[in-house]
């Protein structure tokens, strides 16, 4: 089954029901969200009354806790500790995401392995396992999913032997899975022409069972940029046909889908109609001025 959603806001006030209602506006069955902003590591706390409503609407819906994904904030990094306060901080930090997650009942924290950032990549590589270890508990119900990452900077995860040497290097295997996302793959050199080749590889190497979430971002880039710039669905260096092939690839049934193209005009949210073209398995090639028009009407 075809499980499709999109990246979607968390609010103080609204919490999880704001979340899922606008998920719902955009004929998602699937959504993903921070449980803070992303930008900085305040977090208020989470109400259970609110969480017990919003999994009550979810279940009026069919809408399955299990395709619920939380974003970890991407402005820690593992894979650094030339400050020790600094890498201290960042697992313990996520460490409390992974707690937010518990309390939701949320299966899977995507998470950016890091950036080395001046230390060796092998070093960088061992910290990131090392914050893991640190962070995992034998009991955790949540996983969480590296995500495979372009390569911008000195980015890590980009490729199956880094992610593998990583959970290779985990003791709690059972806590750890992969979020792949098709711009980011594209950006690092993967063609996704080519995408059975890619799990066939990923899955002699890893295991195609760890893949858990995929996000589906058209590209601004040529392939291998190391750019990460993500594009609109069709719109972009990848295309509307590859991309489809990927969402409904039978080796992936069933594992949620996640858009986290840019707004149009910066302004415009364009889940809705991309949602709509993925359904429809129809490109629409007046996506712009459809979603423009879609909300001005609605101002």
């Amino acid at each position: 089954m075809l499980y499709i959603g999109s990246h979607v806001s968390y609010k103080k006030d609204s919490q999880l029901i704001g979340s899922l209602e606008e998920a719902l506006s955009y004929g998602s069955n699937a959504f993903m969200f921070y449980t803070g902003a992303p930008q900085n590591t305040l977090r208020d706390k989470i109400d259970d009354m609110k969480t017990i409503k919003a999994l009550q609407i979810m279940k009026a819906n069919d809408l399955l806790l299990e395709n619920v994904i939380v974003h970890a904030p991407y402005i820690v990094n593992l894979a650094n500790n030339t400050d020790p306060t600094k890498f201290e901080f960042a697992y313990t930090f996520l460490r409390q995401e992974l707690d937010r997650c518990e309390t939701l009942g949320i299966k899977y924290m995507v998470l950016h392995p890091g950036s080395a950032v001046g230390q060796d990549r092998d070093v960088a590589l061992n910290n990131i396992i090392k914050g893991l270890n640190n962070i995992l508990l034998k009991e955790d119900t949540t996983t969480i999913l590296l995500e495979t990452m372009a390569g911008k900077g000195t980015e890590l995860g980009i490729n199956i032997d880094e992610l593998k040497y990583i959970i290779d290097g985990v003791e709690y295997k059972d806590k750890i899975g992969v979020c792949l996302d098709t711009c980011h793959l594209n950006d690092s050199g993967i063609d996704i022409n080519n995408f059975d080749e890619y799990l066939d590889e990923f899955d002699k190497n890893i295991g195609i069972d760890r893949i858990k979430c995929v996000h589906i971002n058209d590209s601004k880039n040529v392939l291998g940029s190391h750019k990460d710039r993500h594009e609109n669905i069709g719109l972009g260096t990848i295309g509307f046909d590859p991309l489809l092939s990927v969402i409904y690839n039978p080796r992936l049934d069933n594992i949620p889908k996640i858009l986290e193209t840019p707004y149009v005009d910066k302004e415009y949210p364009p889940y809705k109609f991309e949602i709509e073209m993925i359904r429809n398995k129809s490109f629409n090639p007046n996506l712009y001025n459809d979603i423009i028009n879609y909300y001005k009407e609605r101002k």
